[in-house]
């Protein structure tokens, strides 16, 4: 038995060595209770994750749709400091898409059993993917010397910063003892906070007039990942037995002050021009937005102090990017809902 009562039980005919949940946890959620038709798509039992999985669908995009052909003469004009930010920063990133693909395939595939919610992580891995060779073609593209990408190439080893954040991640997909409830906060965290204070810097950079691909792409990613935040808290609205919101806070607050450090400290933002309190303020401010789409009360109580971050959303719910909409709103994917024998809001 684990520290939540219940036995642990192995996920059933897979060939990992993790546990799925505790047995009473399995039991009294209904996204985990074991189903026998989840393999079969229809009929639409949950109408609202449909919805995201084609919201999904309807944004997918692939680097080759980038131009970076204008990237590598502002790379040469930069800073040594600023080459030294943005190559970190990337290499951070470059590993990150990874830990949260390992976590989908290795857990949270496994434990859900919910097809209309599996069908919203088989996208999110694939276009998870998309974001690591995305981020893996940009350091290839302004990092020349060999040594030096392969140093950035394996930055959870080689960067402690890089590391710190990388095992907070892990720690969870590896973690027996804790619920499913615990770690869907955690992956919130991980794609809410862990990637906001890398965001705000390259979104900075392009109110500078710099690096159009680089900014480009992180547009595209950055309303991806808000996406998946905004999917994990509309999983935990599904719970039954939710974590305690002091153990909620406690995993928040953990995050915030880990990429707190990371973009103020360890990878200090200011090596492009944006003031280190502002930073730790807008971490605070994501962090407060995060527990409040989990239905918590804020804990920081602090207003978004980067004007320019008003115009995008993490949340996944604006369009920053409407020149482009036509092109990355697949034709007809979300229209053809209305068309389903199921109902469904008409108002996205």
């Amino acid at each position: 038995a684990n520290s939540h009562g219940g036995t642990k039980i192995p996920c059933g005919g897979n060939m990992f060595t993790h546990y799925c949940q505790n047995g009473s946890e399995k039991e009294e959620e209904p996204l985990l209770r074991e189903n026998p038709r989840r393999f079969v798509v229809f009929p639409i039992q949950y109408p609202e994750i449909w919805k995201m999985y084609k919201q999904a669908q309807a944004s997918f995009w692939t680097v080759e749709e980038v131009d970076l052909s204008k990237d590598l003469p502002h790379w040469e004009r930069l800073k040594p400091e600023e080459k030294h930010f943005i190559s970190h920063v990337l290499a951070f990133f470059a590993a990150s898409d990874g830990i949260v693909n390992e976590n989908l395939v290795q857990r949270f595939c496994l434990e859900v059993q919910v097809p209309e919610a599996r069908s919203f992580y088989s996208f999110q891995i694939l276009i998870e993917t998309v974001h690591s060779e995305m981020y893996s073609m940009l350091i290839n593209t302004y990092v020349s010397e060999l040594k030096e990408r392969d140093y950035l190439f394996n930055a959870i080893q080689t960067m402690p910063c890089v590391k710190r954040k990388a095992d907070w991640a892990l720690q969870w997909i590896n973690d027996t003892k804790s619920t499913f409830g615990e770690r869907l906060v955690a992956f919130a965290a991980v794609e809410g906070i862990f990637f906001s204070g890398s965001f705000a810097a390259i979104y900075w950079l392009k109110k500078r007039g710099l690096m159009p691909g680089l900014t480009h792409s992180n547009e595209l990613i950055s309303r991806d990942e808000g996406l998946h935040c905004n999917f994990a808290c509309l999983l935990y609205s599904y719970l039954v037995n939710k974590p305690s919101e002091d153990r909620v806070k406690d995993i928040i607050t953990k995050a915030v002050s880990i990429e707190q450090e990371f973009s103020t400290e360890a990878l200090p933002v200011d090596l492009i021009g944006i003031n280190c309190c502002l930073m730790k303020q807008y971490i605070e401010f994501v962090a407060d937005r995060l527990l409040a789409d989990l239905g918590l009360a804020k804990v920081y109580q602090v207003e978004n102090p980067f004007d320019f971050m008003e115009t995008i959303s993490l949340e996944g719910k604006t369009n920053f990017f409407e020149k482009r909409v036509a092109e990355y709103q697949r034709f007809g994917v979300m229209s053809s809902m209305k068309d389903c024998e199921f109902t469904l809001d008409a108002d996205f």
